[in-house]
C-alpha cells in the first residue's frame, strides 16, 4: 500500500513537472513569434515605398466608402510598423483634407494600438511574466490603479514611439479597456495638430489650433482629476 501511495506521489510530481516545462516552452515560442513579427514590421518599414500622394488621392476619390475603410486599415497596418505616426497624420492632412484626416488618422491608429496590444499580450505576456518575476509583479501592481495616467502620459510625449508604448502596454497588466481610452484621448492633441498642418500645407488652420486648445485642456483636467482621485 505504502509502494503504491509513494508511486502515485511520483507520478503527480512528473505529471507536474511535463505540465510546466509545457507551460515554459509554449510561452518562449509565443514569446519568439512576437519577435519575428515586429522585425517583419521593421523590415517592412524599411523597404516598402509610401505611394505619392497624388496617386492616393486620385485613388480615393474613385474608390467611394470602401476607399476609406481599406484606408483605416492601412493605416492600421502601417503603425504596426515603426514608421511615425506624426508623418502619417500629416500625410492624410495632405491626402484627405483636415476632418477626414483626423478620422482616419485616429481610427487607423486606434485599429494599430489595439492590435500591436492584443498581440503583445497574447504572445509575450505569460514569458515575460514567467521570466519577470517580482520585477513585474511589482510593474503589475504600480500600474493596476495608474495604468490610465501612464499610457496617456506615453501618448502625449512625442519622443515616445507609437508602436514601441502600443507592444510595451501589452506585457503589462494595464486592462484593455483603460489602455483604449487612454490611448485615444492622448492620440487626439497630436493627430488634431498634426493632420491640421498637412491639411494646410503648413498653415495650421484655425480651427485646428482651436481643437487642439481644447482637447489639450480637456486631456489636462482629466489628468489632474486622476491624480486628485488618486491621493486622495
Amino acid at each position: 500500500m505504502a509502494e503504491r501511495t509513494r508511486h502515485l506521489a511520483r507520478r503527480r510530481l512528473l505529471t507536474a513537472a511535463a505540465v510546466h516545462n509545457g507551460g515554459v516552452r509554449s510561452s518562449g515560442l509565443r514569446a519568439a513569434l512576437l519577435v519575428l513579427l515586429v522585425c517583419a514590421g521593421v523590415v517592412l518599414a524599411l523597404t516598402v515605398d509610401l505611394p505619392d500622394v497624388g496617386t492616393v488621392r486620385s485613388w480615393l476619390d474613385g474608390a467611394g466608402g470602401v476607399g476609406w475603410v481599406v484606408a483605416v486599415a492601412a493605416v492600421g497596418l502601417v503603425l504596426l510598423t515603426p514608421v511615425p505616426r506624426s508623418a502619417v497624420s500629416v500625410l492624410l492632412g495632405l491626402v484627405a483634407g483636415f476632418w477626414a484626416g483626423v478620422a482616419v488618422a485616429l481610427a487607423g491608429g486606434l485599429l494599430a494600438a489595439v492590435v500591436a496590444f492584443g498581440l503583445s499580450r497574447a504572445l509575450g505576456r505569460p514569458a515575460v511574466a514567467r521570466s519577470g518575476g517580482r520585477r513585474v509583479a511589482a510593474v503589475d501592481r504600480l500600474l493596476t490603479g495608474r495604468g490610465f495616467v501612464a499610457v496617456l502620459t506615453g501618448r502625449l510625449l512625442p519622443v515616445v514611439p507609437f508602436v514601441l508604448l502600443s507592444y510595451a502596454a501589452g506585457l503589462t497588466a494595464v486592462r484593455l479597456p483603460v489602455y483604449v481610452l487612454a490611448t485615444a484621448v492622448g492620440m487626439l492633441p497630436g493627430t488634431l495638430l498634426q493632420v491640421g498642418l498637412g491639411a494646410s500645407a503648413g498653415v495650421l488652420d484655425s480651427w485646428a489650433l482651436a481643437g487642439v486648445v481644447v482637447v489639450l485642456a480637456a486631456v489636462l483636467a482629466v489628468v489632474l482629476r486622476r491624480r486628485r482621485a488618486a491621493a486622495a
